[in-house]
């Protein structure tokens, strides 16, 4: 059977390529979920193919529609006729109140008329009718309001049409007579969190004959209309590339590593506050680049400028590197980004723009766009799974809780992860230092060792093997021997 392409970016892909043409589908939503946007964009999609479309409301006037549709920056096609149904003035006056007849039968009877008469004249490919409420109200009983649906489902299945109903949900019962009729159900949601911009998301409730992508898809309304992001399932996304070993620049963090990381690989650096996560993150970027691959960072914690000036202070030049189209660098809101969207800018960097390091600094910051633990942890496992089969490179940075002594995460990843840096401060000889080691690594050998390490205008800087301690990853250490492996600081 032909398809019918929604016009919603996203919206087709977890429809299976769109809508079956000549069915019935039911959009249903509270009121300002983007029922009237989506619909919107359904019949203009039509208009751009050569099709005639009809928007028929019951419950905005044309002009509410038209100027919605000004906000986007939209001008309605001539192939898009706005019907607008109100009810018949001579329904209204008081001697039909008085009539035998219940005015509702009257005014249904009526409504239908002048909907069929409206198709009839405009002969359209695509109908959107807005909304259900009002015929639901006419008809006032469950029986009526089915017969009724089913008559319109049958009229317009004999014309052929693709017709849109919008519910917005506002009966005082839940009622799902449209479920059983419609050919599909797409429900929308907004949700409220405590902080920060509204999130709203949507789901296929059916779809007869067709295997959707269910679940919850983010999606947003921004200037020139919905934008959905299909939740992304890793296992659809597989790219062939060789695993090989990548070396990094600096020398002994490449022994460290054992040789540098595999390509593909998810790579988790963990520390407390300052200890430098997002500089080493900078190390492996300019190694990538130096290679002559494309890098992209997703930055939630820091700003930019103050980045740029950090990076500059250790001999990376960020600017230069965006500016030769090396480097994709986004600065993320946490408040105002949903999780899907942010799953879609990464993949956007890494199919069109070609990424093969990507860098999220700091999944403490991604955490506050996704409460809910459990789902960061699930939604964490398919991008990190994306990542990898595409080839790509990625490194996580956790601020753990703390200073020294016990540190904490405020949410356990470790085990996503191929490989696993630490990086700790401790105290020795009279000053507070810090500490590098790699505690996991899943392909390929590692050093054993904990190191010292300094930050400074020629970049990161590691000693020989701490041995003469013993406790330097808890941040407390024994002297156990000479303190030997400690870098010098006296021109620090």
């Amino acid at each position: 059977m032909d398809n019918c392409a929604t016009g919603v970016p996203g919206l087709d892909e977890i429809l299976a390529g769109g809508l079956f043409r000549g069915r019935l589908y039911l959009v249903e939503g509270s009121p300002g979920t983007g029922k009237t946007t989506l619909a919107s964009q359904f019949l203009m999609e039509g208009a751009r193919n050569g099709e005639t479309g009809l928007y028929i409301t019951l419950s905005e006037t044309e002009e509410e529609l038209r100027a919605g549709a000004a906000s986007h920056g939209w001008a309605f096609d001539p192939k898009f006729e706005i019907f607008e149904l109100a009810p018949p003035e001579s329904l209204l006056n008081d001697q039909q109140e008085q009539s035998l007849l219940y005015s509702s039968d009257l005014e249904l009877g009526e409504t239908t008329r002048r909907i069929f008469e409206a198709f009839e004249r405009v002969k359209p490919s695509r109908v959107v009718l807005d909304s259900l409420s009002e015929i639901r109200l006419l008809a006032q009983s469950s029986l009526r309001y089915r017969r009724q649906i089913l008559a319109l489902k049958h009229y317009f299945a004999k014309n052929s049409a693709t017709v849109m109903m919008l519910d917005d949900l506002t009966a005082e019962a839940l009622d799902k007579t449209v479920h059983s009729v419609a050919h599909a159900v797409i429900r929308l949601e907004e949700l409220s969190p405590t902080y920060g911009a509204e999130r709203r998301r949507l789901r296929v409730l059916k779809y007869r004959g067709r295997r959707y992508r269910g679940g919850y898809h983010d999606f947003v309304i921004d200037t020139g209309g919905t934008r959905v992001f299909p939740r992304l399932i890793s296992a659809e996304h597989r790219a062939s590339f060789k695993r090989e070993t990548v070396p990094v620049l600096n020398t002994a963090l490449n022994d460290l590593l054992g040789g540098g990381l595999p390509r593909g690989a998810s790579n988790l650096i963990l520390g407390p506050a300052g200890t430098g996560k997002s500089l080493l993150t900078l190390t492996f970027i300019q190694a990538a680049v130096e290679r002559g691959e494309n890098a992209a960072m997703f930055v939630f914690d820091e700003e930019l400028g103050l980045l740029f000036e950090r990076a500059k202070g250790m001999g990376i030049d960020l600017q230069a590197k965006v500016d030769a189209g090396r480097l994709i660098i986004e600065q993320i809101d946490a408040a105002e980004l949903t999780p899907g969207e942010f799953s879609e800018r990464v993949r956007r960097c890494v199919e069109k723009y070609g990424a093969r390091t990507v860098v999220i600094d700091s999944l403490n910051g991604f955490q506050a766009a996704m409460p809910e633990e459990q789902a960061l942890i699930l939604h964490m496992h398919e991008l990190l799974q994306y990542l990898n089969r595409q080839g790509a490179t990625t490194f996580l940075t956790v601020a753990q809780h703390g200073l020294v002594g016990d540190m904490k995460s405020p949410v356990d990843v470790t085990y996503l992860a191929d490989t696993v840096i630490l990086l700790r401060y401790f105290e020795a000889l009279g000053r507070v230092r810090r500490a590098i080691s790699v505690v996991k690594k899943r392909t390929g050998p590692h050093e054993d060792t904990i190191r010292e390490y300094m930050i400074g205008p020629s970049g990161i800087t590691l000693g020989e093997p701490l041995v003469g301690f013993q406790g330097v990853l808890r941040g407390v250490p024994d002297l156990v021997g000479d303190p030997v492996g400690l870098l010098d600081t006296s021109t620090a």
